[in-house]
């Protein structure tokens, strides 16, 4: 049995990336071994996958690293990926035993997936494009929706201009603009889901009264499970580029992502399925776009 050791201590969005790596090693190698070096941010999120084998926090300390090295030694794996290019993983995977190691590194031309097929040529291991489809064995019911079709509308940090990076494009929406561009999406004869994550939201609270509750449900501090299971029921995701972009694209849910023209987004959105972006702008320009896309 091969035994992989795969370094992602950063996002839970940069994990899914990996995940479709992880995916062409198991269709190469069916009884493959899959251990994840997972940071505090992603590390309990990662544990929910069948597909990896074991979870292993690395803090950015020098006694984690210590540890770390200590452990690993043990063991002599097929290949060491630094999937995660974190100079902490370099320095732990210079001392573990393996047949490869393979740094990922990104650079100012290669796309992530451009990453992932350099990183299975260097394993020797077969491309295969159904590694786009990552999540085709999740459990998708494990929230109970009240809809049968309905768009998603994913309200997080990033609309707000105070709690998201400055130099972007402020899109937040005052009231009256919030309540206008949901009653412009249930008027396409769609009803609406609206997910916060682990946030509340005060905007939300202060229309939740003044919207169609038949039509549109809010929901506040959800899990990413619950997230997850929404989307993948969805018609349609409306979001700010992040980690449940990745979702939606792995079941090729129709997503609207809305992004900043200050990064190059596309290295990070190359591969993704039925995917439309639009800038940031202000939300009132936002709306129009939006509501011509659905």
């Amino acid at each position: 049995m091969k035994e992989y050791l795969i370094f992602r201590t950063d996002r839970v969005g940069d994990f899914l990336l990996s995940l479709s790596l992880i995916k062409i090693i198991k269709i190469n190698y069916p009884d493959s071994k899959i251990t994840v070096v997972a940071s505090e941010r992603n590390i309990e999120y990662i544990k929910t996958f069948d597909v990896v084998n074991n979870v292993i926090i690395l803090k950015n300390n020098f006694l984690s690293k210590l540890k770390l090295i200590f452990n690993l030694r043990k063991k002599k794996y097929e290949s060491i990926i630094v999937h995660d290019g974190k100079n902490r993983s370099r320095f732990v995977s210079c001392f573990l035993k393996c047949k490869k190691r393979v740094v990922c590194i990104t650079d100012l031309i290669d796309t992530q997936l451009d990453i992932i097929q350099k990183a299975c040529i260097k394993m020797q291991l077969n491309f295969d494009s159904e590694c786009l489809n990552f999540l085709d064995n999740r459990n998708h019911n494990l929230v109970d929706i009240p809809f049968k079709n309905y768009i998603h509308l994913h309200f997080d940090e990033k609309w707000k201009y105070n709690e998201y990076i400055k130099k972007y494009t402020d899109i937040e929406p005052d009231e009256n603009e919030l309540i206008y561009f949901i009653n412009s999406l249930i008027s396409k004869n769609k009803n609406l889901i609206i997910t916060t994550g682990k946030i509340s939201s005060s905007i939300l609270n202060n229309i939740k009264d003044k919207i169609n509750k038949e039509n549109v449900r809010i929901y506040m501090n959800q899990n990413l499970l619950e997230i997850e299971n929404i989307v993948f029921n969805s018609d349609l995701l409306i979001t700010c580029h992040g980690w449940i972009s990745h979702i939606a694209s792995s079941k090729k849910i129709k997503q609207i992502d809305i992004i900043d023209n200050l990064y190059p987004y596309h290295k990070w959105t190359s591969h993704f399925r039925n995917y439309n972006y639009i800038n940031r702008e202000p939300f009132k320009n936002l709306t129009k776009k939006i509501i011509n896309l659905v």
